[in-house]
């Protein structure tokens, strides 16, 4: 008897998938075949045998075309690469600095494009951080010529070099990026190891109008092999030019770390011809500021409203007001944070913009023009400590500052500030965010309660002081209430994050109310030196008496950190922050030698979190950022004059007061250490008074 049992759904998956490919009635064919066979009585066998020379006949076809199609993908990539490569130069740079922030410099080749005929060629700026001495260009024949820098774009960090080429060069094809699409071919290709040869990375284009409108992402490997050379697809075509670009930040080195990981970013062909003429005529370009600081929120979500305008900005100029909403620019239409950025990032120091904004319903019109560098940003001090669990509205004084601006306008602990310039005061973080509008020297209208009485003050704003914390401070909440209810662990509290190999605990006072907010203490230790219990015995009483949450990770590797660990420490906070009530003005990093270095790391990556910067013998890892009204920073820096950093810590010293950051030096002696207790409690009292006004 015939058996006529169907052959089930794993060979007919087969049969689709050697068959991928072939048109769907030919496979429908195959399977429809095999399937009737058993009609044919008596010569089921011969006529299975016939049916499987022909399935393996298609199959030996389908691995055939399979093994054409890598065939002829890698003919395309070369066609592409060869059409381009006249235009790909090689760079060598000699002398210069050897150091930018914590980088090492070399003078190692990389790559250039030519824009111009006569001579021009674009690379990334990145190879020329260090400032060189002299730049040589060798072309694809070897001709080697002596390259002049002309200008340098600073917002998409690409170089304008000038060589006196012998003939004209060839200038490449460039696609539209209009026309660039996610998904389709993407060939990273340099010339930095052989004159004679390009280095060649094949990817995808894996995201377009990336770093705010500015650059093209691709998965191919990028890394300094290929910056400054071109990015092109299939027909090669340049799509860009590759450099190092980061959406956190603008600083030199951005991105950097992201070599080979298949986060790469170039800037489209059509901006770099867009801005070679302004570059021909030796202009520096940089990015275009106005001085506004904007509610914070998802940018791909929240509105463009402005929470805080810079003093002696374009923005403060042109009269731009905190509740501002701004809907259009040049007119374009604004809808979110992230169409304003991508506005913004066209433009640079020196143009011109329109924009609208809304206020109060009412359209209003101004024209700024954009600067490259506004001036430092100082927050004002009035002068007084505020009570933590006064009910408002309103807030009451806990302390007074001799000789600061409040002591001087008679303003006395227990007062209640009730208004600023005639507008009600909320809270402590509304009148912190509301005096930041002002600066140094201004002066204010405040209201303030005394018992029944009302009087006005109006006291003139003074820097934030650097001197040590006072020795005796009334407590900032009048009782602490035992809570009873439902609550977060308390006590030590192992933490884990999932996809980091650091183990990392906290310790949380066992009086933690959800309803009073509690400070951070982020601990990052010195090499070598992870002590739980030892420190969690040093900082347990201070976390008792100043209701702080004191965390401590350990770095993977015990005798170092790395910057990847960047991640851990946001993480770790993101951890605290949603599981308890946090006190937002007093987040402190505070680290010792490495963990110091990597503590300042910390705290500017993430100025939006980290109020306090604490660092022991430790120098910053780079220059810092800009001082801003809305995202307060005061630094303490422990030293020892004979420590082996300790011309760097100056020179942190000196370049955070130049930003005009308050930094509170604490002298160790010739001999670096840590802290001995009494300066310990010293560093407590200065965590306590973060929340100064």
């Amino acid at each position: 008897m015939v058996n006529r049992q169907p052959p089930g759904p794993t060979l007919h998956a087969h049969i689709r998938c050697v068959c991928r490919g072939f048109s769907r009635p030919l496979v429908a064919a195959l399977q429809h075949g095999w399937m009737t066979l058993p009609r044919f009585r008596g010569r089921h066998t011969e006529c299975a045998c016939y049916f499987g020379f022909v399935l393996a006949t298609l199959i030996g076809i389908h691995a055939t075309r399979a093994d054409d199609t890598d065939l002829l993908e890698q003919r395309a990539f070369r066609a592409a690469v060869d059409r381009v490569a006249p235009s790909v130069v090689q760079i060598e740079t000699v002398g210069g600095l050897q150091r930018i922030g914590k980088l090492l410099t070399g003078t190692g080749p990389t790559t250039g494009l030519v824009v111009g005929a006569d001579g021009h060629i674009v690379s990334s700026a990145f190879a020329f951080l260090h400032r060189p001495d002299s730049i040589l260009v060798r072309l694809p024949d070897g001709t080697r010529k002596p390259a002049e820098l002309i200008a340098t774009d600073h917002s998409r960090m690409v170089v304008l070099l000038k060589i006196k080429p012998d003939g004209p060069l060839p200038v490449p094809e460039t696609a539209a990026e209009k026309d660039i699409r996610v998904g389709q071919w993407a060939i990273a290709v340099g010339r930095t190891f052989d004159v004679k040869r390009t280095n060649v990375a094949v990817g995808i284009v894996s995201a377009v109008g990336r770093i705010w409108g500015k650059a093209l992402q691709t998965d191919a490997a990028v890394s300094p092999n290929n910056y400054g050379g071109p990015l092109v697809d299939v027909r090669g075509r340049v799509l860009g030019v590759l450099v190092p670009l980061s959406p956190h930040s603008a600083k030199e080195i951005a991105g950097y770390e992201w070599y080979d990981s298949g986060i790469g970013f170039a800037v489209p062909a059509e901006q770099i011809l867009g801005i070679v003429p302004r570059l021909r005529k030796g202009e520096d370009l940089y990015p275009g500021v106005i001085g506004i600081n904007l509610r914070a929120g998802n940018p791909a979500l929240g509105e463009a409203v402005i929470m805080a305008v810079r003093p002696n900005s374009p923005a403060y100029d042109a009269g731009l007001k905190e509740g501002d909403k701004i809907v259009e620019i040049d007119g374009c239409k604004i809808v979110r944070i992230a169409d304003l950025k991508r506005q913004f990032g066209r433009h640079y120091a020196g143009d011109k913009v329109r924009l609208v904004l809304l206020r109060n319903d009412k359209r209003i019109t101004r024209e700024l023009e954009l600067v490259a560098r506004l001036e430092p940003y100082e927050h004002p001090f009035l002068g007084i400590l505020p009570m933590r669990d006064a009910p408002g509205p309103g807030v009451t004084v806990r302390y007074v500052y001799p000789d600061s601006p409040a002591a001087k306008a008679g303003i006395e602990a227990g007062d209640v500030l009730v208004s600023l310039g005639g507008k009600p005061i909320e809270d402590r973080d509304e009148l912190l965010r509301r005096i930041d509008a002002f600066q140094p020297g201004d002066e204010i209208e405040l209201q303030l309660r005394r018992g029944k009485k009302i009087r006005k003050v109006k006291p003139a704003l003074a820097p934030q002081p650097e001197s040590l914390p006072p020795e005796k401070l009334s407590p900032a909440r009048k009782t602490v209430k035992p809570f009873e209810g439902e609550r977060p662990a308390v006590g030590v509290v192992p933490l884990k994050i999932p996809e980091l190999k650091n183990d990392a605990w906290a310790y949380v006072p066992g009086i933690y109310n959800p309803k009073a907010p509690h400070g951070v203490v982020v601990w990052l230790h010195a090499p070598d030196a992870f002590d739980w219990d030892k420190s969690l015995s040093r900082w347990q009483p201070h976390c008792d008496a100043g209701e702080l949450i004191f965390l401590a990770p350990k770095s993977a590797d015990p005798k170092r950190w790395t910057p990847a660990e960047l991640t851990l420490v946001r993480k770790l906070l993101d951890e605290i922050g949603s599981t308890y009530t946090i006190d937002p003005a007093r987040v402190v990093v505070v680290g010792r030698e490495g963990g110091g270095t990597l503590a300042s790391l910390a705290a500017f990556r993430n100025r939006e979190l980290v109020r306090g910067l604490a660092l022991i013998d430790a120098p910053l890892a780079g220059p810092p950022g800009e001082n801003e009204p809305l995202k307060r920073l005061a630094v303490y820096v422990a030293k020892a004059a004979g420590s082996d950093k300790a011309k760097q810590i100056e020179r942190s010293i000196t370049a955070l007061r130049e930003k005009k950051f308050p930094v509170t030096e604490k002298d160790l002696g010739k001999k670096p250490r840590d802290l001995n207790d009494d300066e310990l409690s010293e560093l407590a009292r200065w965590i306590d008074t973060l929340d100064r006004i």
